[in-house]
């Protein structure tokens, strides 16, 4: 073990470059070392995970309440993970009902999701929603990184115009609220959000370091390889394997968004997609969620939304045998076809979640994973798509929240209980606490 302690904040630096390093040993304070306590990592992080148009909720509620549940046919990938899950039945958001506004079901309930307030029916520029409660978090807590948070998706959507009857496209696009009428814009491009996380935020020197790798066709660790070297002779053999792992990982990262940026990326339409998202949709998934994990890893964010795709989209699964459009399949009427279909969508989005998680499960971090030290939710504005309702809505929470939580249980509330109630109880736990949040009445009680 390394007799030099480093800081929690230590990067290493190249032309135009910082890159965050993972938890080390030697960044344990050096009083537990003297005193033979074993290292913990304090941070904490919460991701919000969405898929529009809602699920086949016959497949998504387990039959049983408490730790001795089944998980249904939808969450059954969840199955290496339950002991590290949350299954929670009875949330709502009231504010994603119509209250006399009529249709936009699906913009509503997607600017309601985080923000917990019914947004303002307006197709123009007066847009007005809430906060969201991870823009709650990032205002109280995201100094403590490089980044205060962190949008991601794989739709870019439209910022105006009408796109749900008489809502403004900004509502269905839009996860993430940093006031009531500024709306965080989500980044689908895996390269940009690659160039984000690793270079030193000066805006003139990114270009010139980015066009530089590009000509010399030179990875980002190139350009830290003198520092990584300096900072190795300081590691002890523990940490210096770590290292490696954690730089070869971020090196076939690299790889792979390099090769999406060469493939034709003209689609079937004859348009062409921003240099670096690739065609293959799983492919794209995964590029994102390995981009936050590196991130979260690296601790250059604690908090991060993701959206597989807009609300109300229409999107062909054709890839996994669905060609029919998401939104269209959703309104099934009680058609077996239809919903066996919406489960194999559905079946798919859970499955590169768990992806996700397992990125996660298998990090080490003090006397932990990843996974143990956050919070991450994955559900819906949505439950039945064929009725928009807005409550009883499909939740997922997974993770111990650095040992806060109590996994592993399917929990019955109330029908109709806020989900706000639990992101209360999210912010409580982040250290970024709130008194109220949409329609939250209190804690969400035995959580």
């Amino acid at each position: 073990m390394s007799t030099q302690r480093l800081s929690r904040r230590t990067v290493l630096r190249g032309l135009g470059t910082a890159l965050a390093l993972p938890w080390l040993d030697a960044m344990a304070p050096a009083a537990n070392i003297a005193k033979g306590k074993s290292v913990k990592a304090a941070a904490k992080r919460m991701a919000f995970f969405y898929v529009p148009n809602g699920v086949n909720m016959a497949d998504w509620t387990p039959s049983e309440v408490g730790t001795n549940f089944t998980l249904p046919e939808v969450l059954k990938v969840l199955e290496p993970y339950k002991s590290d899950t949350l299954v929670i039945s009875g949330l709502a958001q009231d504010g994603a009902f119509a209250h006399g506004d009529g249709g936009g079901d699906h913009a509503r309930s997607l600017a309601c999701f985080l923000t917990g307030r019914h947004p303002l029916k307006t197709d123009g520029a007066n847009i007005r929603a809430g906060v969201s409660v991870d823009q709650v978090a990032a205002q109280q807590i995201g100094h403590l990184t490089r980044l205060p948070s962190l949008e991601l998706g794989c739709d870019r959507g439209a910022q105006s115009g009408n796109c749900d009857s008489g809502y403004s496209c900004a509502y269905s696009s839009n996860i993430s609220w940093r006031s009531e009428t500024t709306p965080m814009a989500k980044e689908v491009n895996p390269r940009q959000v690659f160039e984000r996380l690793f270079s030193n935020n000066d805006p003139n020197e990114t270009p010139a370091s980015r066009a530089k790798r590009d000509r010399y066709r030179k990875s980002i660790l190139d350009f830290v390889a003198e520092d990584a070297d300096v900072l190795k002779r300081r590691l002890g053999q523990t940490d210096r394997r770590k290292l490696d792992e954690y730089l070869t990982a971020v090196r076939e990262l690299e790889v792979r968004i390099g090769k999406a940026s060469e493939l034709g990326l003209a689609s079937a339409s004859g348009f062409s997609k921003p240099q670096g998202v690739p065609q293959d949709f799983k492919e794209h998934i995964r590029l994102m969620f390995d981009l936050l994990a590196i991130a979260f890893q690296g601790d250059v964010t604690r908090i991060a939304t993701f959206m597989y795709a807009n609300e109300g989209s229409n999107k062909s699964y054709s890839f996994i045998g669905v060609p029919e459009g998401h939104h269209d399949l959703s309104h099934h009427s009680g058609n077996d076809e239809k919903k066996q279909k919406i489960k194999q969508i559905n079946k798919f989005h859970m499955e590169q979640f768990v992806y996700f998680l397992a990125k996660l499960k298998a990090t080490r971090e003090g006397e932990g994973t990843l996974l143990d030290h956050s919070m991450i939710l994955y559900g819906s504005g949505i439950s039945d798509g064929n009725s928009h309702s807005h409550k009883d809505l499909p939740i997922v929470l997974v993770g111990k929240g650095g040992g806060s939580i109590p996994t592993g249980r399917h929990v019955k509330l109330e029908s109709q209980t806020p989900l706000n109630n639990l992101f209360l109880s999210m912010l409580d736990r982040i250290g970024a606490p709130a008194d109220q949040l949409g329609d939250s009445t209190g804690r969400l009680m035995g959580l």
